[in-house]
């Protein structure tokens, strides 16, 4: 994770300073003197060289500090951690409504192989994957929200239950992309599972359909599944900045699209690096997950 880390810092300061436009300039106004512009350089530190300004920005870092907002005018940290519990929310959201779909689909495929049922499985959700994340999104509000008043047309909610309603039409979107593939790769490896020696064996010994089903397949299949699952959280955390502006959630998606329009160095630079720490983190898990379900990783 280490050597990720420090990539993504390098990567992260870099990069942003590619971005056409002079944020002083941003924020005085284009009728701005070439003086007060020098003077607002000097006092961000914009006019040092490039290796001094990454050396002041790590050093930043290691005392927990992101730098002051150019455009909100206080720190970058407190914006970041203001927006963060709403994507937080979303991602996580949208993980479990996703394994909700996915594994009982899943399941219902594999066990009915080539069967009308297994071809409507696999078929219907192809069509989720093929729509774009904000079509389906406007397509829900205009049902769910509009016509129907079942859930808000967007907002974060206030308290748990708040956050539950207004959150389930966007982490609905967001695992409506997700599923199809977690479908099709359970669904393959159940299929393997299910005609494997040891399902056999444990079928001989007169154990019922559905533990057959839930302590020997299912276990053994949903490996590989996480290994989807993960890589798909992952793209998940970059792209909640479409959703987020879609139902107009205050997360870090969001602020991190207003920071690119302003010219907003610090708080770029501080979002891109919490999404790199939550991507790099959730592959952590993934493969921590794996010792926790295979025994045979835990003896390696």
């Amino acid at each position: 994770m280490l050597p990720v880390a420090i990539g993504v810092t390098i990567v992260a300061f870099f990069m942003i300073h590619l971005v056409p436009g002079d944020p002083a300039r941003t924020m005085l106004g284009v009728h701005a003197t070439d003086q007060a512009v020098a003077s607002l350089h000097h006092k961000w530190g914009l006019d040092r060289s490039l290796a001094a300004q990454y050396w002041l920005f790590i050093d930043r870092l290691f005392h927990g500090n992101f730098g002051d907002s150019l455009f909100y005018r206080v720190s970058a940290r407190s914006l970041i951690l203001e927006r963060l519990p709403a994507t937080l929310w979303l991602i996580l959201y949208a993980t479990i409504l996703s394994i909700i779909i996915s594994v009982p689909l899943a399941v219902l495929a594999a066990t009915r192989k080539n069967k009308p049922t297994d071809h409507v499985v696999r078929a219907v959700p192809l069509i989720g994957l093929g729509m774009p994340s904000f079509w389906v999104g406007i397509m829900l509000i205009l049902f769910f929200s509009l016509r129907w008043h079942i859930f808000p047309v967007g907002g974060y909610g206030e308290g748990f239950w708040g956050h539950l309603k207004s959150m389930f039409l966007p982490g609905l979107t967001v695992a409506l992309a997700i599923s199809p593939l977690l479908i099709r790769s359970l669904r393959a490896s159940m299929l393997n599972v299910l005609e494997s020696e040891y399902v056999t064996t444990a079928r001989s010994k007169g154990l019922s359909s559905r533990r057959v089903l839930t302590h020997h397949a299912l276990r053994n299949a949903v490996i590989p599944t996480i290994t989807v699952l993960g890589i798909n959280i992952g793209f998940l955390v970059g792209g909640t900045l479409v959703v987020e502006n879609v139902f107009a959630l205050p997360g870090i998606g969001n602020l991190m699209l207003t920071a690119i329009f302003n010219r907003d160095f610090p708080v770029v630079q501080g979002v891109t690096l919490v999404f790199a720490l939550m991507v790099i983190t959730v592959n952590l898990l993934t493969d921590v997950s794996y010792a926790m379900l295979d025994p045979r990783v835990r003896f390696d």
